[in-house]
């Protein structure tokens, strides 16, 4: 190599490492919207209209294999806040207002860890990890909390700002308007220094609701209707970024919780809501770091919501927690030095009970609930039966999870059958007795299996 060509090819390499690292700690915004499928946006081929998400996406990165840690609410939050599976941090199953606990006192949350590197912090929206005062987002490393602490489904409905209730019964049709305008002042606030707005927006989980301004407008119904407000939000946090001059100092993701619930759409995947098929935990992800992320970029890389962590905390020099992470630092997908990042298989669980395992395209089911989402417990109750025989899909070539290709694949049956047992060892003991009961709780041999064997020559 001649001189000049090795001097181009440093020049090359420090202007890539210029790009990934920032010159100072990035602003974060967080937008989760909860029960939004795979494909209820219009960048993901929905035919709702939603052109800020569609804007966000083509100046930047959007993924088409991001996971959440479960197909439901409280469980994927925790995860996302923590970077740790639900089952260790206290929260394997969705919180009820009645409930006296929520996620672990004895975990680091982002905004902890955020708040000790001096940023401000707002959480905006739903919170639903624990009602107490204690387990509110203000004893969570926030500064500031407005929003209804669990579901707009539950009762009381209340809004809160921080630990007050200001109003008994939220107005669900100005909910997303009153999010967005706290999200705007919080941003004129906080400009001069660094921060973290974690935005949980209330819909589209049922019951649904839109202001007039849009309700009646989309071509599909009031679920349209409602996801088009969402985008309008987003649309209303960038311009206020972008009025501060803020734009090339944040970082914006966006996501959902898990799939869609009675409504919306998971696109081409299998399963919904409460399920752990691709469809109740495959999500939209979409990031935007203008000057640091390469724009119109799409990234097949496997990524879970445990992630956000990790990457974020790299990319804003805090210090991680004592405890160990089970999300990675997916910085190199974001930014797209790399197509994809080995990891451990990303475990499923409802509640206690180990549902399935993806390791990078292949997605093992070892067991499965004796009942449908919706359908009521049948006689003598609602248990998780390990299956007759494990089922394999190749998410490559069969993403809607039809097929089982487990027989003519049996050592990587072999090799994540493996992988599962020896991480369920440094589980709580709660999942860890779940496991041995269910490995001893084998279905009917006669029981019809979940999918058709793959067919010969596909």
């Amino acid at each position: 190599m001649t001189r000049r060509k090795l001097l181009a090819s440093a020049a090359a390499a420090a202007g890539s490492r210029l790009l990934a690292a920032p010159a100072r700690s990035p602003n974060i915004v967080f937008i989760l919207c909860d029960d939004l499928g795979f494909g209820d946006l219009g960048v993901y081929g929905s035919r709702i209209r939603t052109p800020n998400f569609d804007r966000l996406a083509s100046e930047g990165v959007r993924f088409t294999n991001f996971c959440s840690a479960d197909p439901v609410c409280s469980p994927s939050r925790a995860a996302l806040l923590t970077g740790r599976y639900p089952t260790r941090v206290g929260v394997p199953r969705v919180l009820f207002p009645q409930d006296a606990d929520g996620l672990s006192l004895d975990e680091t949350t982002l905004a902890d860890i955020l708040k000790a590197r001096g940023y401000s912090t707002m959480c905006i929206g739903k919170w639903h990890l624990g009602r107490p005062r204690r387990y509110l987002p203000t004893s969570r490393g926030f500064d500031e909390y407005f929003g209804i602490p669990y579901s707009n489904d539950m009762t009381p409905r209340v809004l809160m700002h921080n630990t007050d209730v200001i109003e008994p019964a939220a107005d669900l049709t100005s909910l997303t308007a009153r999010y967005t305008d706290q999200a705007r002042k919080f941003i004129d606030r906080a400009k001069g220094s660094p921060f973290f707005l974690y935005m949980p927006h209330t819909f589209p989980h049922i019951p649904l609701a839109a202001s007039a301004r849009f309700r009646g407008k989309s071509v599909e119904g009031l679920y349209g209707d409602v996801v088009e407000e969402i985008d309008w939000s987003l649309g209303e946090v960038v311009a206020a970024l972008e009025r501060n001059g803020l734009e090339q100092d944040t970082l914006i993701m966006c996501s959902s919780d898990n799939g869609p619930w009675y409504q919306g759409s998971p696109g081409k995947l299998r399963g919904r809501k409460n399920t752990t098929y691709e469809g109740g935990v495959r999500e939209p992800f979409i990031a935007r770091w203008k000057g640091r992320i390469p724009g119109g970029r799409v990234s097949d890389g496997l990524a879970s919501m445990m992630d956000i962590f990790p990457t974020v905390a790299r990319l804003c020099g805090a210090r991680l927690p004592a405890k160990p992470l089970d999300g990675i630092d997916i910085w190199p997908l974001i930014h797209g030095d790399r197509q994809s990042i080995e990891r451990a298989p990303l475990l499923y669980f409802d509640n206690w009970d180990l549902q399935c395992a993806r390791w990078m395209n292949w997605k093992l089911h070892i067991a499965r609930h004796n009942t449908a989402a919706y359908a009521p417990a049948p006689p003598g109750g609602r248990f998780s039966y390990l299956l007759p025989k494990p089922e394999l899909y190749n998410l490559a070539s069969d993403p809607d999870e039809s097929y089982d290709v487990a027989p003519e694949n049996a050592p990587i049956v072999a090799r994540i059958e493996s992988r599962i047992a020896t991480m369920i060892e440094g589980f709580p003991e709660p999942v860890r007795k779940a496991y041995a009961e269910q490995q001893a709780r084998k279905a009917d041999p006669d029981t019809p299996a979940g999918a058709y064997p793959k067919p010969a020559g596909r």
